[in-house]
């Protein structure tokens, strides 16, 4: 059986039809869903390039191919080029074929409208929660209010109507996002954890010195991740000692705001923003060379991230949102937008090692609750569940629900 994923990574593709990756889903983790099906066809968009750029994976593979979809950027492109969106969407799975939504997302949902049209059935990896992506302040559009109560109706009635859902989260996504009572929910953090992405003890932490360096990951094509939070807060740190500084690994379309801010700030000399990296060992080397791990986010699912610091043995702080008080204490986090209270912790923690150092044993603890084979072995049981479900529906001639242990 074929399972037919929809994903709303932008691929790069290159004259030889290769697929590529810079930072997303590679090949090697895309064959996560070969456990329980013969092949998979991802389902997402792709943009031409002449040549793949340095540090780029591939995505496509032996029994791992690409369905593109119309390439588009942002919302005006996407309602302008709907009606070849949604006739690639169509036409991407046949009905015999398994479908797994990673959701919310709009190709997701037009594959999971066309389903529910002809009573086929999907399941889902629900990996964010749109009524904070949408939420005051993390957005800038006119439309926002309308789009908050449309995606999270439409998520909603998705996870109702689904065979499966599998969460990244524990708790927080399930309990606004419910599946229907015949249908059993997972449980499967986003990402694969190997062996070589944890330390192998925590750090025994004494006070820094010279510069303490504060670090944060994520893309700066939104606002999500409350850099400018982080930035703010870092020009509120002129007196600590020891000094501080900020290393940010990421890129995107905010990026010249966020140096605008820093420079305005008068904090630019003690902020790097090192653009994107390869993922594995270059960012390991960021977070090793760290102090501190800050991850002020408006909204996340469950952060890859700062699972990733966690497991290198780094104290952490985040905010109040998503999945991010299932990994953190409540002595470590801030409300997202509170620059006064995210500088004073910062403060607190730098000037305290032995805290820091319980902080670093008990993160690198909790991470290993998602190493890549605590996780594979739930992920590989969805999965199979979801094709057994798959198959009931299409003997049955309607949807049934997954039982997944």
């Amino acid at each position: 059986m074929r399972v037919v994923v929809t994903d709303e990574t932008r691929f790069l593709r290159t004259p030889d039809g290769a697929v590529w990756t810079q930072g997303g889903l590679t090949y090697q983790l895309w064959t996560r869903y070969l456990s329980a099906f013969d092949s998979l066809r991802i389902v997402a968009r792709a943009m031409d390039v002449a040549t793949a750029p340095d540090g780029a994976e591939r995505v496509d593979g032996p029994a791992v191919e690409l369905w593109p979809v119309p390439y588009y950027l942002g919302p005006r492109q996407y309602l302008r080029r709907l009606t070849r969106i949604r006739r690639a969407v169509r036409a991407a799975a046949a009905p015999a074929d398994a479908v797994l939504l990673r959701v919310p997302s709009p190709i997701g949902s037009l594959l999971a409208a066309e389903r529910d049209r002809h009573g086929l059935p999907y399941a889902l990896e629900v990996i964010a929660d749109p009524y904070d992506v949408f939420a005051p302040g993390v957005l800038r559009h006119p439309l926002r209010p309308l789009f908050r109560r449309r995606y999270t109706a439409q998520l909603r009635h998705q996870c109702a109507a689904a065979i499966g859902a599998a969460y990244v989260t524990d708790a927080y996504l399930q309990a606004r996002y419910p599946t229907r009572m015949s249908a059993t929910a997972a449980s499967i953090p986003e990402g694969h954890f190997p062996a070589s992405a944890y330390v192998d003890r925590p750090r025994t932490v004494e006070r820094t010195r010279g510069a303490a360096t504060l670090i944060s990951v994520g893309s700066l094509e939104q606002m999500y991740k409350g850099i400018d939070t982080l930035v703010e807060a870092l020009a509120r740190l002129t007196t600590t000692d020891p000094p501080v500084r900020l290393v940010h690994v990421g890129d995107g379309r905010c990026l010249p705001r966020l140096q605008q801010l820093a420079a305005r700030l008068g904090v630019a000399d003690r902020v790097v923003f090192t653009g994107t990296l390869s993922a594995g060992e270059a960012v390991r080397d960021q977070l090793d060379a760290a102090d501190l791990f800050v991850l002020p986010s408006r909204t996340e699912g469950l952060p890859r991230a700062l699972i990733e610091a966690m497991a290198r043995g780094l104290p952490a702080i985040g905010s109040t949102v998503g999945g991010i008080p299932e990994l953190l204490p409540a002595d470590y986090l801030v409300t997202p937008g509170d620059v006064p209270g995210l500088a004073a912790l910062i403060r607190r923690l730098l000037a305290d090692p032995e805290r820091l150092a319980d902080a670093s044993a008990r993160n690198l603890a909790r991470a290993r609750d998602y190493s890549g084979e605590v996780t594979g072995r739930r992920r590989a049981t969805y999965y199979a569940e979801v094709r057994a479900a798959t198959e009931r529906a299409h003997r049955a001639g309607v949807p049934g629900p997954v039982a997944v242990g």
